[in-house]
């Protein structure tokens, strides 16, 4: 495989050809295509008992893998073999981190897992660590994430507090810094999204709390955070609601309120919960 091409690209590469009509791949010497040609002819016009005994001609050995053995492992199927083995949250962190099909995690420093009480009432799942995340190795430590924690204390919710009615658990679909703090792929987060699944199923919160597009994508299936936002939705018989990431509010300070209104009803909502 040449260097820095993944199995993703070599996979796409491999199936275009195939498309294409390539039916062998290229040889370490020359093929007399005439060669073979003029043998085939011969051995038509041989006696049957002769065609029978010599072996039809071919181009050489085939050095063309096949799709499936250049494609390797599937990784959506290893990561979703990986999380259903954890049987609990540090088990998970350790399938993750030594999870290799992702990418992401040649160019990050760490993997970011969680932080908070994982007993907690409400899980929070954002978007992916930026450069102050993936030098603690937690999520929401960087200005963003003091502004989350300045909002989310005003409804009495803090991410280290003891009391799961008071806590807060959170965590990222992506555990990875993506380069230039770019947007994960789609390929990316479905690849990771086994690992949140059973993370979700394992912390086992009252309460999901999506915040921006990246979160509701994963989750919910959907992008379009200005449309999501505050709209109360269901994922496996869990309340989910989504709302902005406070790095929009940094950059577009008027959405506060909005995102005020949402907090408020997420702490009107843990009070109607048994």
């Amino acid at each position: 495989m040449t260097a820095g091409m993944d199995w993703h690209l070599a996979r796409a590469l491999l199936e275009w050809q195939v498309e294409l009509g390539a039916t062998e791949a290229i040889g370490d010497s020359p093929i007399d295509r005439f060669a073979l040609a003029e043998a085939e002819v011969s051995r038509a016009h041989a006696p049957p008992a002769a065609r029978a005994a010599a072996p039809a001609p071919t181009a050489g050995p085939s050095t063309a893998p096949s799709a499936a053995a250049a494609a390797g492992p599937d990784p959506v199927a290893e990561a979703t073999r990986l999380a259903r083995a954890a049987p609990d949250l540090p088990a998970l962190a350790a399938a993750l981190a030594g999870f290799a099909h992702c990418e992401l995690r040649k160019g990050a420093r760490s993997c970011v897992f969680a932080d908070g009480n994982p007993k907690a009432r409400v899980m929070i799942i954002g978007e992916a660590p930026g450069s102050e995340e993936d030098r603690r190795g937690l999520p929401f430590v960087g200005p963003a994430g003091q502004l989350l924690d300045q909002m989310l204390a005003e409804i009495g919710l803090r991410r280290n507090s003891p009391d799961p009615a008071t806590a807060l658990y959170i965590t990222n679909p992506v555990p990875w810094r993506p380069p230039s703090n770019r947007d994960p792929s789609a390929e990316e987060l479905a690849m990771l999204r086994p690992f949140l699944e059973r993370h979700i199923e394992l912390a086992s919160p009252d309460i999901l709390l999506l915040m921006g597009n990246t979160a509701c994508q994963t989750v919910l299936g959907r992008r379009g955070i200005m449309r999501l936002r505050g709209q109360w939705q269901e994922v496996a018989g869990r309340p989910v609601l989504p709302t902005l990431h406070p790095a929009n509010l940094l950059r577009t300070p008027e959405n506060r309120r909005l995102v005020w209104a949402d907090l408020l009803s997420l702490k009107a909502r843990l009070r109607e919960l048994p």
